[in-house]
């Protein structure tokens, strides 16, 4: 057998790089960046759900020649990492959580991209501060993706550092109270999300919480007892989570997927399945949408809450402002249903109401 042909010899080391070449793929950043960010989290877990983020972050910076930029982005989120698991890890999986400070919680969970939780979330607060509701709306996403950016008309004055990295803003929408996080972290993945204790203002009594738990369902889901993830959990008095989702197959098939992630969490007793689906932009299901469901998500179609199609709504997003009418006069019903409303009276104007 004829042997292979050497080739040249390989060159002898030179000096280091000074600038390193960026990455022709992402693999070739996730061992590297994962195995940093864990090493910066020391003994706590670092969830996939977590690393994926960051590496989509150091990717970035990398090909931007600014590796070393890159690197400490990454220790940063490590170190974040173990400052909120040592805020409120619960000592055993199945422990409850208890809710009795928020009053009523209602979770808004995106089933799919875009599905519209934030706007849902803003009219189901904008209808309990009509109703004299002391409601707190909680904001849980990433400050730079969040669909309730716009909904105070100023910043608040209160802020409540939660560590040296995250705190958490309280502002004003109308009467009811927004709370939502501040950061110079570059990206805000879910398990770094204050746990729900942290979130409680000096306020009493609150009659409804509204959580826009806003990062990506599929992450979120990944882990419910630390971060955004953690407004799933059962606990008493029981959480009513809301699932909201785009008429449409691809959003159903987006969902299914998200809930079955979370079944095993729902099965051990940790997590709650949604109480309730949304179908924002539309009056009723399309012909051969429903078909795309799965088991998970097939028993919340009936019953399931249409909010219509709102231009206003869909081009300019949450303001400050309320919520077109339409929209509250499809969620106060439902709040009504719930006992968090009291009866409906005769409708006012919305120059009277606001």
């Amino acid at each position: 057998m004829m042997e292979r042909p050497q080739g040249p010899p390989a060159p002898a080391p030179g000096p280091a790089e000074t600038t390193p070449r960026p990455a022709a793929s992402i693999d070739e950043l996730l061992h590297p960046f994962a195995a940093l960010l864990r090493e910066s989290a020391g003994e706590h877990q670092v969830d996939y759900a977590d690393v994926e983020p960051v590496v989509d972050t150091a990717a970035g910076l990398v090909a931007a020649g600014r590796a070393a930029e890159a690197r400490h982005a990454a220790a940063e989120a490590g170190a974040g990492l173990a400052r909120m698991a040592e805020l409120d890890l619960p000592n055993v999986a199945s422990r409850p959580q208890d809710w009795s400070g928020f009053g009523a919680v209602l979770p808004v969970l995106a089933g799919s991209p875009g599905a519209g939780a934030s706007a849902l979330a803003a009219a189901m607060a904008d209808a309990l501060q009509l109703a004299a509701r002391c409601v707190l709306l909680i904001d849980a996403a990433d400050p730079a993706r969040s669909g309730l950016a716009g909904a105070a008309s100023a910043e608040g004055p209160w802020l409540s550092p939660v560590s040296d990295q995250v705190a958490i803003r309280y502002s004003w929408r109308g009467h009811a109270l927004l709370a939502r996080l501040e950061s110079p972290l570059p990206v805000i993945t879910p398990s770094q999300v204050p746990p729900p204790p942290q979130w409680l203002p000096e306020v009493d009594p609150l009659h409804v919480t509204v959580v826009d738990i806003g990062h990506d369902g599929w992450r979120t889901t990944a882990n419910p007892l630390l971060g955004a993830g953690g407004w799933l959990r059962r606990g008493t008095p029981a959480p009513r989570p809301i699932l909201v989702v785009r008429p449409t197959r691809p959003s159903l098939r987006h969902a299914e997927q998200v809930l079955a992630r979370l079944d095993p969490w729902i099965s051990r007793g940790v997590a709650l399945p949604p109480f309730q689906l949304a179908v924002t932009g539309a009056k009723r299901w399309p012909g051969g949408v429903t078909g795309a469901a799965g088991r998970r998500l097939d028993p919340l179609l009936d019953d399931a809450l249409f909010i219509p199609h709102d231009s206003e709504l869909e081009i300019g997003g949450v303001t400050d402002e309320l919520v077109p009418d339409k929209v509250l006069a499809v969620v106060c019903p439902l709040l009504a249903d719930w006992g968090l409303l009291p009866e409906l009276g005769r409708s006012r104007s919305r120059k009277a109401r606001r």
